[in-house]
């Protein structure tokens, strides 16, 4: 057996751990955990998303995003008698994330067709972390269908944020589209 680090406990081996307030063990297979598994693959595909941005807009709000998604990821995995010291989402989150896709919007170009993911690296990951974000929102609103406690604002701010992000990409989309015009159009101007 190895030495022990900071960076295990060696207490999830096997295949439980525990909820927020809570020493009993649950398996790491159950609903819960994939609901905060998912929101977990959501934050690390916004990093992604993040570290190609060619927005700085967007480069600036990735980050207040994911560490709203970690304040939710706390709410969920706390026990219900222990939920309201892990506060959720409010609707002030929810009407941020609204005003900022209201924002975005006045910043994209018309879509003329079917959006297929892939015109930009950047638009692409925007894309993966929206299809992840529906994936946690579907296994959120299972969840909260067993459990009570789970606020509407949570779900609500996880629906708009699929939304956000396909703003986001085509934006991040159209921000590679203008490089090679504004290139020529310099390239003329300077002839």
């Amino acid at each position: 057996m190895g030495q022990k680090t900071k960076f295990y406990t060696g207490k999830g081996d096997r295949g439980d751990t525990a909820r927020l307030g809570d020493t009993e063990r649950l398996p790491k297979s159950s609903l819960l955990i994939d609901v905060i598994g998912t929101l977990d693959e959501a934050t690390c595909a916004l990093g992604m998303a993040r570290a190609h941005s060619q927005s700085t807009l967007m480069q600036g709000e990735f980050p207040e995003i994911q560490r709203r998604l970690y304040r939710l990821m706390s709410h969920i995995s706390a026990t219900p008698a222990t939920r309201e010291t892990y506060a959720g989402l409010t609707e002030t989150d929810v009407e941020w994330l609204e005003n900022f896709i209201a924002h975005l919007e006045g910043e994209v170009p018309q879509i003329q067709g079917f959006v297929l993911p892939g015109d930009s690296i950047a638009g692409a990951a925007c894309h993966m972390a929206r299809g992840i974000v529906r994936r946690a929102e579907r296994r959120l609103i299972t969840f909260s269908e067993t459990e009570p406690g789970i606020g509407a604002p949570n779900l609500a701010f996880v629906n708009r944020l699929s939304s956000l992000l396909f703003v986001a990409a085509l934006l991040e989309d159209s921000l590679v589209k203008e490089l090679p015009t504004m290139a020529k159009n310099q390239a003329e101007k300077t002839l």
